[in-house]
């Protein structure tokens, strides 16, 4: 094989084989083939795109390009779920007791934060005691019994990933479609889960802009997880509002107890069942009407809250934290943002709302940075909201306290105000299944 060859294949719009994908992988990550003619290629994907099948392949060949993990011993009853990343995104710490609690076996690896997203392992390291690296033992063990184990990603899943995903990051590929759904899809195969559920993003604060450029991913998405027999749908998801109303670690899991126990935010209560329900309808093979009657069931009745409890002690956790919120360490610093206007919300740009949690401490600008698990913000307003002057937008929390200024910027620059209320959208904008 010379890459060369299929360089010019790509830039002409032809399809690769399935030989020729499956090698080029093999022998990039063995030091073969150097990043510029790799360049070269992505970029010809990005313009030229990759068929169905193509794009299964580079999947696949992702997926076992290192470990897997094997979790047939569950059968059905395994089952994942993705977020492709927002702003207060914390549905991984609702959902997944949610569908323990249905019989779901949730046997999940999940990422860090960068940038203005959080990432749902630093939201659980935030909970004293809670250990994100488990032994193969240990995590198996932990599903078994407890129906539940959430751990960071091992450093040899999907190692091709890890390779070209640093490549497209400098050289303006991240944004095609076959690339991120292989990328998604290749750690989600090699994870291992009968049942695939995917929770993608469109908006300010999401990488997918629009709800056609989301739809087109979760299509593809769908698609390449039915081609490898994995049972697979998505949920298309409004990221122009954050998700709840807090952003930043400890902030969020505060959330996610007061969620659990009944008392959530609506937005985030109604995206968390749908998401559970959905999990179960896969994996039980019941109806989705069913399906969310008993997730709303197990909500209600402290079946999930309980699973919560259950799964954080299962992995170290301290659970008197769920109990009593207020034992989570407090920012020394607290400031109030307050309206200057007397008009309604109209709009609100998610990103700088994540980029300000970022400038507090609760995000990370670089993958080295310290998180401050205190650090972050509670909105007080949302998009439809009527405000006057004085009222307070939002409250932020930090140890840093020549972080404000920029970060209230931030906050006031989110906010669009107009003199009438604007029409809601909904939170689930479609949803795609096989």
């Amino acid at each position: 094989m010379r890459v060369y060859d299929l360089i010019l294949k790509k830039k002409r719009g032809e399809a690769l084989s399935d030989n020729e994908i499956r090698e080029f992988i093999a022998e990039y990550l063995s030091g073969n083939i150097p990043d510029y003619q790799v360049s070269a290629l992505l970029m010809a994907i990005c313009f030229r795109g990759m068929n169905s099948r193509e794009t299964h392949t580079l999947t696949d060949s992702i997926a076992k390009s290192g470990d897997t993990v094997n979790l047939s011993e569950f059968g059905t009853l395994s089952a994942d779920k993705h977020s492709t990343g927002g702003v207060g995104d914390k549905t991984t710490l609702i959902v997944a007791p949610i569908a323990a609690a249905l019989g779901c076996k949730v046997a999940k690896m999940s990422g860090r934060g960068l940038g203005h997203t959080g990432g749902t392992i630093d939201k659980l390291e935030s909970i004293p005691g809670y250990r994100t690296a488990l032994s193969s033992e240990e995590f198996f063990a932990t599903v078994r019994n407890c129906g539940i184990a959430v751990v960071g990603q091992t450093g040899n899943l999907a190692p091709a990933d890890k390779k070209l995903y640093a490549l497209r990051d400098v050289t303006a590929t991240v944004d095609c479609v076959p690339l991120i759904a292989s990328s998604v899809m290749g750690k989600k195969f090699a994870a291992g889960a009968a049942s695939i559920v995917l929770d993608v993003k469109y908006g300010s604060g999401s990488f997918m802009k629009t709800p056609d450029d989301a739809e087109a991913l979760a299509k593809t998405m769908v698609e390449i997880g039915r081609m490898a027999g994995k049972r697979t749908s998505a949920f298309i998801t409004d990221m122009n509002v954050p998700l709840g109303f807090s952003v930043g670690n400890n902030l969020e899991v505060i959330e996610v107890i007061n969620t659990l126990k009944g008392n959530g935010p609506r937005d985030l209560t109604e995206l968390c069942i749908s998401l559970a329900a959905e999990m179960a309808s896969l994996s039980l093979e019941i109806e989705f009407d069913e399906a969310k009657c008993r997730a709303e069931n197990a909500l209600e009745s402290g079946m999930a809250f309980n699973k919560f409890k259950e799964w954080i002690a299962a992995q170290g956790g301290d659970t008197s934290y769920a109990d009593d919120t207020s034992k989570f360490p407090k920012a020394a610093f607290v400031y109030e943002v307050k309206s200057e206007n007397a008009a309604y919300i109209t709009a609100m740009n998610s990103e700088k709302i994540g980029l300000s949690a970022m400038e507090l401490g609760a995000g990370r600008k670089t993958k080295d940075d310290t998180i401050d698990f205190s650090a972050g913000i509670i909105l007080h307003k949302k998009t439809g909201d009527k405000v006057m002057p004085g009222d307070v937008l939002a409250t932020l929390y930090t140890n840093s306290e020549e972080s404000l200024a920029e970060a209230e910027r931030l906050i006031k620059e989110a906010a669009v105000f107009g003199e009438g209320a604007p029409t809601k959208e909904k939170l689930i904008y479609k949803t795609i299944r096989e």
